[in-house]
C-alpha cells in the first residue's frame, strides 16, 4: 500500500530522485506531517469546505457509511470496508472527498521509477523509499531496493528505524544511503511524544553503524520535545561518539501538515506554532560542528 510517488524530488537524498511513499508506521509522532501515512489501510480525506450542498453521490455509493445529518456530511469511518473505497474513487466532483492509499505491485512501482533513470544518471540521483515507515512492509521494500540496485539506480531509505532488526536486515545489501531519524535519546520523553521506544531506535542505529553503511542523521527539532540544549547535546553526542556518523540535518518544526488532521477527523496534538528560535538553531549547528559533524539546517 502506497500513498504517493513523487518524481523530480531534490530533498530526499542526492540528485534528482523519485520518492515512493509507503503507508504504515509503528510510531505516532504528535508532529507527523503525513498523518495519512500512519495506517496500513486506505483512508478517507474529507474537506467539508469543498463539499457541495445537495450532492448525494458519495451517499448513494456507500449508504451504510456516509449520511447527511442537519445538512452536514457525516462519515462513519469505522464502517468503511475495502469495497467502499473502490466505490468512492472518482466519485466526488469537487474532490472534497478523496481516497488515500493504493495497492501497487513492485513491478508497477518500478515502472514509474525507471521513467527518470536518465535524470538519476546525470544528477547522481536515484530512488528513495519513504513513508510512513518503509521497513513496516519489509518484503516490498527489499524487492524495490534490490531491483533498483540491480539496475544501477542509487537507493536511499528515509526511516525512523522503529521496527525489529529482522525487518531491516534483508534490505541492507541493496541500500546506498540511510536518512535516519534520531528524535530523542530519552526513553520517557520519546514514548510520551511518539508512542514508541527510543531504546529500539538507538539499538538499531548502533547495529546499522556497525555495517558501515552511509548514514545521515535527521533531527526534527520540536518545541517542548527536543528543541533545547540538553536534548540537542545528547542527540549530537550519540551521533558523533556512538555512531561515528559524519553528517546531521536539523529540521525545524513547522505546522504545514496541520490541515491534514482535520481531513482525517483527527486531533492535532503538536505545538500550535512553528519553531522560531534562532538561538537554539544556532546552538544546534555550532555544537554539531564542534563534534566534527557536517551540519545542514532544513536538509
Amino acid at each position: 500500500m502506497i500513498f504517493n510517488i513523487q518524481r523530480y524530488s531534490t530533498h530526499d537524498g542526492p540528485g534528482i530522485r523519485t520518492v515512493v511513499f509507503l503507508k504504515g508506521c509503528s510510531l505516532k509522532c504528535r508532529w507527523c506531517q503525513n498523518p495519512e501515512s500512519c495506517s496500513h489501510e486506505r483512508e478517507i480525506l474529507f474537506d467539508k469546505r469543498a463539499c457541495l450542498s445537495g450532492c448525494e453521490l458519495c451517499q448513494l455509493a456507500v449508504p451504510d457509511a456516509i449520511v447527511r445529518q442537519q445538512q452536514q456530511l457525516v462519515i462513519f469511518r469505522e464502517k468503511m470496508r475495502p469495497n467502499h473505497f473502490s466505490a468512492l474513487e472518482n466519485c466526488c466532483p469537487t474532490q472534497a472527498l478523496t481516497i488515500c492509499g493504493e495497492e501497487k505491485s513492485a513491478a508497477e512501482i518500478m515502472a514509474v521509477v525507471r521513467r527518470d533513470k536518465p535524470f538519476y544518471q546525470r544528477s547522481a540521483g536515484g530512488v528513495t523509499l519513504s513513508g510512513g515507515e518503509p521497513f513496516m512492509t519489509p518484503n516490498l521494500t527489499e524487492t524495490l531496493l534490490r531491483l533498483s540496485h540491480q539496475e544501477g539506480i542509487h537507493t536511499a531509505v528515509e526511516t525512523c528505524l522503529h521496527v525489529p532488526w529482522r525487518y531491516i536486515q534483508p534490505s541492507l545489501p541493496w541500500i546506498d544511503l540511510f536518512l535516519a531519524d534520531l528524535k530523542h535519546t530519552d526513553e520517557a520523553r520519546f514514548q510520551a511524544w511518539t508512542n514508541g521506544s527510543a531504546k529500539r531506535v538507538l539499538a538499531n542505529l548502533c547495529k546499522l553503524a556497525e555495517t558501515g553503511k552511509e548514514i545521515v542523521i535527521r533531527v526534527p527539532l520540536v518545541p517542548g520535545f527536543n528543541a533545547d540544549r540538553q536534548s540537542i547535546r545528547s542527540i549530537v553526542d550519540f551521533t558523533a561518539d556512538r555512531l561515528r556518523a559524519k553528517e546531521i540535518h536539523f529540521l525545524p518544526y513547522h505546522t504545514l501538515g496541520k490541515s491534514k488532521y482535520a481531513l482525517l477527523n483527527q486531533p492535532y496534538l503538536a505545538p500550535a506554532r512553528p519553531l522560531d528560535n534562532p538561538e537554539i538553531l544556532a546552538f544546534a549547528q555550532s555544537y554539531a560542528r564542534q563534534k566534527g559533524l557536517i551540519t545542514t539546517l532544513r536538509g
